[in-house]
C-alpha cells in the first residue's frame, strides 16, 4: 500500500513544497490529501502537518507561547519527527491544573517580549530552546534547517550559545558550533550528527571534482577522501536516475573516494548500526581492526 501524503510530509521534515510532494505522489492524491485536510497549504507551493494548527489551539486554550518543535515547525523548518503533542512554555511561577496538560509538553521559562512573535517563540529562541533539550541528531536538524531558511543567523546562534548558562548550555554550544545551513534536509542533518559522534566532521553538500568527474555529495571530507549519500525515498524513481547515481559511486570508486550510503529507515531507525559503520570506517582508514557488527555481536553473545 503506497504511503498518504500525510505520512510523506512527515517524513520529509513536517514542511515541504509541492514539488517535494509530487515526487512521491500523483497531483490528484495531493489535492485530495488537501482537500480532506491531511495536509494544509500555508503559501503557494508550501504545505505543512495539521499539527501546526493543532499545536496552536492547543497552546492558546492555555495562554501558553508555542515552543521547542512545535515552534520550529510553525516557522516552517523541518524537523527530525514531528511532534504529536504541543510543546509550549509557560511562565515559571503558573500552575497547570492536570487536565491542561494533557496534548501538551510544558516547558516553564520566563519569556521576554521580543522572544515571542504572534504566540510562537521568536526563530533565535526557539533554535536554542530545541538546543538545551532535544538529542543532539533532533537538535542539529532544528538548527541546520534554520539557517538554511535564513531566519536565523549563524553568528547570532554561536554567540547566544556563547552567553548561555545553566542546564543544557554545554549541549547548545555543541549544535551550535556544528550546525550548517547548508545542509539539504534532517536526513542528512542526522546522518552527519551520527558521523560528529564517532569522530567524522563533514562537510554537507561537499563538491568532488576529478579528472573528468563533477559530482556533489551528500556528505564529504577532501582530505579523507570520504563521501557519505543519503539515499532519499524517491532518488531511484528512474532508470535515468538509477543510472546517474550508479555512475557516480563507481567513478567516485575509481577516483580512491570511499562512498558509503545509506537509507532513510537505517540513519533515523537503526543508528547503532550506521554509528557501527561509521566508527569501522575510520578505524580501518587509521590502522585499527573494526569490531564485528551488531548483529554479529548478538549472534556470538547468543552462541556463548
Amino acid at each position: 500500500m503506497p504511503d498518504l501524503v500525510a505520512d510523506t510530509l512527515r517524513r520529509l521534515g513536517g514542511c515541504a513544497t509541492w514539488a517535494e510532494l509530487r515526487g512521491s505522489h500523483s497531483e490528484r492524491a495531493l489535492r485530495r490529501a488537501r482537500s480532506a485536510g491531511e495536509v494544509l497549504r500555508v503559501a503557494r507551493g508550501r504545505y505543512v502537518v495539521p499539527e501546526v494548527e493543532e499545536h496552536r489551539s492547543l497552546a492558546a486554550a492555555r495562554t501558553a507561547t508555542l515552543s521547542h518543535l512545535s515552534a520550529a515547525v510553525t516557522h516552517g523548518w523541518k524537523v527530525k519527527t514531528v511532534p504529536d503533542d504541543a510543546w509550549v512554555t509557560v511562565r515559571r511561577k503558573r500552575h497547570l491544573r492536570s487536565r491542561d496538560l494533557v496534548g501538551i509538553v510544558p516547558h516553564w521559562q520566563d519569556l521576554t517580549a521580543r522572544e515571542v512573535e504572534d504566540g510562537v517563540t521568536a526563530p533565535l529562541r526557539t533554535v536554542l530552546d530545541c538546543a538545551r533539550v532535544l538529542p543532539f541528531d533532533s537538535a542539529l536538524a532544528v538548527a541546520d534547517s534554520a539557517l538554511r531558511s535564513g531566519t536565523v543567523g549563524r553568528a547570532d546562534l554561536v554567540d547566544s550559545a556563547a552567553h548561555t548558562r545553566g542546564p543544557g548550555a554545554r549541549d547548545l554550544r555543541r549544535v551550535a558550533r556544528h550546525a550548517d545551513g547548508r545542509a539539504a534536509n534532517p536526513f542528512e542533518s542526522v546522518l552527519r550528527a551520527l558521523a560528529i559522534e564517532v569522530g567524522l566532521d563533514l562537510t554537507p553538500q561537499l563538491v568532488v571534482t576529478e579528472p573528468g568527474l563533477f559530482a556533489i555529495v551528500d556528505l564529504g571530507s577532501e582530505k579523507l577522501r570520504l563521501a557519505l549519500e543519503a539515499d532519499g525515498y524517491a532518488t531511484h524513481g528512474t532508470r535515468a536516475g538509477l543510472r546517474k547515481d550508479c555512475r557516480r559511486h563507481t567513478e567516485l570508486a575509481v577516483y580512491a573516494w570511499a562512498s558509503l550510503r545509506y537509507t532513510y529507515w537505517d540513519v533515523m531507525d537503526d543508528q547503532t548500526w550506521v554509528r557501527w559503520t561509521l566508527q569501522s570506517w575510520l578505524d580501518v582508514h587509521e590502522g585499527r581492526a573494526p569490531s564485528a557488527p551488531p548483529h554479529r555481536r548478538h549472534e556470538q553473545a547468543e552462541a556463548a
